[in-house]
């Protein structure tokens, strides 16, 4: 996992302009079964894949954290709310709630395992979003999440196989 995590932001970065280009194609033409095609994708990628070999979203991102997420975790720590906030979290640029640390300090890095598990964030519990409804409403995250995530990677791939599309260049009639 070590190697293929050195080579995912190579990969990824090779795959972007591909990959923006692909999304933006499906957008135009996106097919009724896409959410059906990317939960078979998302299902057959994790019967392989362990999160607890990689951690690397973990490691490197901060979920964003909703207010009934800080009121869960909080009480869950039996903190204070105010007291989890100032400890754990800051307001992002988006103005959205987010680790002030990387790696996330709820992560035992020795295993890759999570302190709070059972009542992490909402952004936890539906990483990497492949599987979401509406998939073709989250595009652009799935391609930063090429970047992070050796599982979304594949997950692209393996759609771009399944639904190949049409080239955008136009045939010269004659």
């Amino acid at each position: 996992m070590e190697k293929r995590l050195e080579q995912l932001p190579k990969l990824a970065a090779e795959a972007q302009k591909e990959n923006k280009k692909y999304f933006a194609n499906l957008k135009r033409r996106t097919p009724k079964n896409l959410d059906v095609v990317m939960q078979e994708l998302h299902d057959e990628e994790f019967e392989k894949t362990d999160c607890l070999d990689c951690g690397n979203c973990c490691k490197t991102t901060s979920p964003i954290f909703t207010h009934k997420d800080i009121e869960r975790i909080s009480k869950h720590l039996k903190m204070k709310v105010a007291d989890f906030i100032s400890t754990y979290l800051e307001r992002d640029p988006d103005d959205f709630m987010v680790l002030k640390t990387a790696p996330c300090a709820f992560l035992d890095e020795s295993d890759n395992t999570c302190f709070i598990y059972d009542v992490r964030p909402k952004a936890c519990a539906e990483y990497p979003h492949t599987n979401r409804r509406k998939f073709i409403q989250i595009t652009d995250l799935t391609v930063t999440n090429t970047f992070v995530c050796p599982a979304t990677y594949n997950i692209v791939e393996a759609l771009k196989k399944r639904l190949p599309l049409a080239s955008n260049k136009k045939v010269r009639r004659r």
